[in-house]
């Protein structure tokens, strides 16, 4: 049975890109070439003073930066993620 994590409120789930290790051409990149990540998971959004929601920017897909040191790490089925509020 597969596991699945849902965000809350404004919070976004984020998957790191594994870039590739190597070129077309068989040139080597270094490790830290590209911070790239994907937005797995998207909360519906925070409430304002009156109850109404505030959607989040962002949408399942997206492509964005992560801070090194952002975030709360999650581990679920052997991969790797990122919580974001």
């Amino acid at each position: 049975m597969a596991k699945r994590l849902i965000p809350t409120l404004n919070r976004v789930l984020i998957e790191k890109i594994v870039p590739p290790s190597k070129t077309s051409a068989g040139i080597l990149l270094p490790e830290k070439s590209s911070k790239a990540s994907s937005l797995i998971a998207v909360g519906p959004g925070a409430r304002d003073s009156e109850g109404k929601t505030i959607p989040v920017a962002f949408k399942e897909g997206d492509t964005v930066l992560l801070p090194e040191y952002g975030g709360t790490q999650v581990k679920l089925e052997d991969k790797e993620y990122v919580l974001l509020a």
